[in-house]
């Protein structure tokens, strides 16, 4: 079997709500969370179903259109689906850097060392070279950050939330932060130099903000500095709360980047060569290709998670190079 890989990259614009129905918490609706690390992820179920309605909007789009054809290859068919299965294969979306709030510079990338070894691990499965490596050990109350220029601290003093960290310059810090600007976070589009590059402040942000944090003091931030939104529903008639309709819903607070392993295999939906052979549909490396499209048929944008008629999780999505 040939499997093809690449990395898409996700950039929560605004709060996201992925789900598990209930919880036994304080919070009526918490987020998806792994078992193990308890960081917070999204299923990769629901990330290949809005890829899935991302190309349905595509169909007979002016650039990347798609078929319907298509999309039963990619994804599989919607009816009748021992036929074949889809031939794209999409990972949980995992966690890489969670914004915190910061008394210097409003906020900071936060990411940690364990976070940074399993993406490595991720990206080598993917068959992608990283030209940094992590041969840093990060204690308790102490924190990495760029050496060069780091907007975050004062006085060699990192304040997140209401917890201080002594601030420890490191130049692999910078190496770090310059490859995510330049490969994870979202690029000027080719043919777009006439239109502003809205992520070049982003890209830089990350530069001088960028925070390597011990696994613990990590896990406490994803856990523990989550977005908590209460809602109530109100009565049509008299426009008051209606009785018991107030719940509260946890979510990825915007500026969260995750990223997902997507694979792809040769389509399992078989079609007759010249020579009266079968063959399959479509090859790995296109199917990746055709998913990859859906950035630029798209404007790089697509919605996950639930609330969508309120504005939440709208995310920029950022394919790996090929």
């Amino acid at each position: 079997m040939i499997l093809e890989t690449t990395m898409l990259y996700l950039y929560v614009e605004t709060p996201l709500h992925a789900g598990t129905g209930s919880g036994l918490s304080s919070v009526d609706l918490p987020i998806q969370r792994e078992r193990t690390t308890q960081y917070p992820m999204i299923q990769g179920s629901g990330i290949k179903g809005k890829l899935r309605s991302a190309a349905y909007r595509a169909v007979g789009a002016k650039n990347a259109a798609w078929t319907k054809d298509e999309i039963f290859t990619v994804f599989g068919p919607e009816e009748n689906g021992s036929d074949h299965a889809g031939a794209l294969i999409a990972g949980d979306a995992r966690i890489l850097l969670f914004p915190v709030r910061s008394l210097s510079g409003v906020f900071a990338y936060a990411t940690s060392i364990h976070v940074l070894n399993r993406f490595l691990r991720d990206m080598k499965r993917a068959g992608k070279s990283i030209s940094w490596d992590l041969d840093v050990q990060v204690t308790q109350q102490a924190a990495l950050v760029p050496q060069t220029k780091c907007t975050v601290t004062a006085e060699n003093t990192l304040v997140l939330e209401e917890f201080s960290f002594t601030a420890r310059p490191s130049s692999e810090v910078d190496t770090i932060a310059e490859w995510i600007a330049n490969n994870v976070f979202p690029q000027k589009q080719a043919g777009s130099e006439s239109e502003p590059d809205e992520y070049k402040y982003w890209r830089e942000k990350v530069q001088t903000s960028l925070v390597i944090l011990s696994d613990n003091d990590f896990r406490d931030f994803v856990v523990n500095a989550t977005e908590i939104i209460t809602r109530v529903r109100i009565k049509r008639d008299t426009k008051t709360v209606e009785g018991g309709a107030l719940w509260t819903e946890e979510h990825l607070p915007a500026d969260t980047v995750l990223y997902v392993p997507i694979y792809a295999t040769d389509a399992r939906k078989m079609k007759v060569n010249g020579n009266g052979k079968s063959e399959p549909a479509m090859s790995a490396s296109a199917i990746l290709a055709k998913a990859r499209s859906l950035e630029e048929s798209q404007q790089g944008y697509i919605q996950l998670g639930g609330d969508e008629t309120v504005g939440r999780g709208i995310v920029c999505m950022h394919w790996q190079k090929a």
